[in-house]
C-alpha cells in the first residue's frame, strides 16, 4: 500500500494512544481481535498492539472484512486530502462522491479520467486500498448508518438516501457491511427526539468558524442567504419544494451542526456534500502548512490564523456569477448588484421565512437576461449572458473533478473573462485547492512589499506552495488587512 497515503506506523500509533482529532480520517484502526474498525478518535479502551492494523480510509478496513465502530462512528471522520495530489486520483473520487457509480459502471468512471477500467481498479487498491466499486459502497452505507443514528427518517427513506431504489438490497448490503440489520442501529442509538432532521458534520481541527462567517456574509445574497456570528442559513430548491438549511458550530466537538428543512432524501447526499465544500470540512490543515510555511510571510499568516480555510458556495454558477459581478468594484457594490439580480431574475418562494425566499437564477433563465438594467455596464452584462449560455449548453461545469488548467481555459474563452476571475470561480466554486489568481492586485502587494510584483513574478513566487496555494490566497488576503496594506483596489476582502 502507498505510503503516501498511510502515515507511518509510529505516528498511526501516537496518534490512535493519543486519540488525536488531527488524524480523524487520515488512518483508522482496525482491531483483529474484535473485527471492528474505529477512527483514531475513538473513546473505547486502546487495543493491544499487536491487534491493530491500520488503512488509509474505512473502504480499505471494510474490504478487509471489517465493521465500523458503534461509538466512535467512522461515518463522520472527514475526508483525508492526501489524494489531491494525485490529479488523476482527485478526479476519480469527485465524480465518485458526486454519483458517477450510482447509475453507470465502473468503466464509464474510468473513461471520465483517461484510464481503462483495469488500470483506475489498480490505483484505486494501490493508493487506497480498495476499489472504486467499494469505496463506492462504503461511503453509501457509511451514510445510511448516519441517518439511521441521527434521524428518525424511516429505513424506506434512509435506502433512498443512501442510494437504493430496493429495500431488500439494502438490508442485506447493511447486513453484510454493518454486522447487524439497519434497524438495529436505532436500539443503540435512538434518535434525537423531536424528529429535525439534524446531521453531525465533523473536521479536523483547527477550523476558524467565525472568519469562515465573516468572509461568507461579506458576499451573502439577501433573500437567498442569511448570516449572522454563529451560523449560515440558506434557502434551497427545487422551487417546487423549497427548504431551509443551517449550519452552527458545537461547542464542544470539532464538529458542525446541519439542520435540514423537509428534503427529498435522496438530495441529503448532495446537500451534506455541498455544505461541507462551503466550510472547507474535509480540508488537513496540518499537511497545507507543512508547505506553505516555508515562506515566511504565510507562517506569520498561519501563526495567526491557524484555523484559516478556503471558504466555497453552494452553487458553482452562483459563484461565477458573482465573480463576474464583482470585477472591477469592491465586494459591498458586488453584493448590492447581486441582491439587484436575485430580486430582478430570481424565483420568488411564497410561505418561505421573510429574507429566505428566493432562489438565485439560474443559467437558462440569465442566458438571455437583460441584465444591464440592474446598473451594469453593457460589457459585464454580455459577460454573464455567455456564461449562463455556456452553462446551460454544457459547454462549462462546475464538477470539482476537471483539471484546473482546463477548466481556466474553458473560462477565460468566454468573453470579458479574465485568469483572475477564473481562478477565483475555481477556488471557491469547484474547491480546486491549487487555485491562484496571480493577476491578484492584493496578493501582488502584499508579496512584493514596497513594489508590487507583476502577475509572472507572483506566479513564479506561488510554485513552491503548489498544490494548496488557494490556503496562500486565503491567508495573504487576511495578512494584508491586518496589516492594513496601502491599495488601490481590494477584490478579496
Amino acid at each position: 500500500m502507498d505510503a503516501l497515503l498511510l502515515p507511518l506506523h509510529a505516528q498511526c500509533e501516537q496518534a490512535r494512544l493519543a486519540r488525536d482529532a488531527r488524524f480523524d480520517g487520515v488512518f483508522f484502526t482496525a482491531v483483529r481481535s474484535t473485527g471492528i474498525y474505529c477512527r483514531p478518535v475513538c473513546p473505547a479502551p486502546p487495543p493491544r498492539r499487536e491487534n491493530v492494523s491500520y488503512y488509509p480510509n474505512a473502504a480499505a478496513a471494510a474490504a478487509a472484512g471489517f465493521r465500523p465502530c458503534l461509538r466512535c462512528r467512522p461515518e463522520l471522520a472527514p475526508d483525508a486530502m492526501r489524494h489531491l495530489q494525485d490529479d488523476t486520483l482527485r478526479s476519480a473520487l469527485e465524480l465518485l462522491a458526486e454519483g458517477r457509480l450510482q447509475e453507470q459502471p465502473v468503466t464509464a468512471l474510468a473513461a471520465a479520467v483517461g484510464l481503462g477500467a483495469r488500470q483506475l481498479q489498480r490505483l484505486f487498491v494501490a493508493r487506497l486500498g480498495a476499489t472504486p466499486a467499494q469505496v463506492h459502497a462504503t461511503r453509501r452505507l457509511l451514510l445510511a448508518k448516519q441517518l439511521l443514528t441521527e434521524t428518525d427518517l424511516p429505513v424506506t427513506q434512509v435506502a433512498l438516501a443512501a442510494g437504493f431504489n430496493s429495500l431488500r438490497r439494502f438490508n442485506s448490503a447493511f447486513l453484510a457491511g454493518c454486522g447487524m440489520p439497519p434497524r438495529a442501529i436505532r436500539r443503540h442509538h435512538p434518535p434525537a427526539a423531536g424528529g429535525e432532521l439534524a446531521l453531525r458534520l465533523a473536521y479536523r481541527p483547527p477550523l476558524d468558524f467565525a472568519a469562515m462567517l465573516d468572509f461568507l456574509r461579506r458576499r451573502a445574497i439577501p433573500g437567498v442567504e442569511r448570516i449572522d456570528g454563529h451560523s449560515y442559513q440558506r434557502v434551497i430548491g427545487p422551487v417546487e419544494s423549497p427548504s431551509l438549511i443551517r449550519v452552527s458550530a458545537d461547542p464542544r466537538r470539532p464538529e458542525l451542526r446541519l439542520q435540514l428543512g423537509t428534503v427529498d432524501p435522496r438530495a441529503i447526499p448532495a446537500i451534506v456534500r455541498r455544505v461541507r465544500r462551503i466550510f472547507d470540512l474535509d480540508a488537513d490543515l496540518a499537511v497545507v502548512h507543512a508547505t506553505l510555511q516555508h515562506e515566511p510571510l504565510l507562517a506569520t499568516a498561519i501563526a495567526r490564523r491557524p484555523g484559516l480555510r478556503v471558504p466555497g458556495g453552494w452553487d458553482g454558477f452562483e459563484v461565477a456569477v458573482r465573480a463576474v459581478l464583482g470585477q472591477q468594484v469592491s465586494v459591498a457594490a458586488a453584493a448590492t448588484l447581486a441582491s439587484r439580480l436575485v430580486d430582478r431574475f430570481g424565483q420568488r418562494l411564497p410561505g418561505q421565512p421573510e429574507g429566505l425566499d428566493r432562489l438565485f437564477p439560474d443559467a437558462a433563465r440569465l442566458a438571455d437576461a437583460p441584465v444591464e438594467n440592474i446598473g451594469l455596464p453593457r460589457s459585464r452584462a454580455a459577460t454573464i449572458r455567455a456564461l449562463a449560455s455556456a452553462c446551460a449548453e454544457g459547454r462549462l461545469d462546475f464538477s470539482g473533478a476537471q483539471n484546473l488548467e482546463a477548466f481556466i481555459g474553458r473560462c477565460t474563452a468566454l468573453p470579458g473573462i479574465g485568469p483572475w476571475t477564473a481562478n477565483y470561480i475555481a477556488l471557491r466554486g469547484l474547491g480546486l485547492p491549487d487555485a491562484f489568481p496571480a493577476g491578484d492586485l492584493v496578493l501582488q502587494q502584499v508579496l512584493g512589499g514596497d513594489t508590487r510584483l507583476s502577475g509572472r513574478a507572483t506566479e513564479a513566487r506561488s510554485q513552491p506552495w503548489r498544490p494548496w496555494r488557494a490556503y496562500a490566497v486565503l491567508h495573504l488576503w487576511h495578512l494584508a488587512h491586518d496589516t492594513r496594506t496601502e491599495i488601490r483596489h481590494d477584490p478579496a476582502l
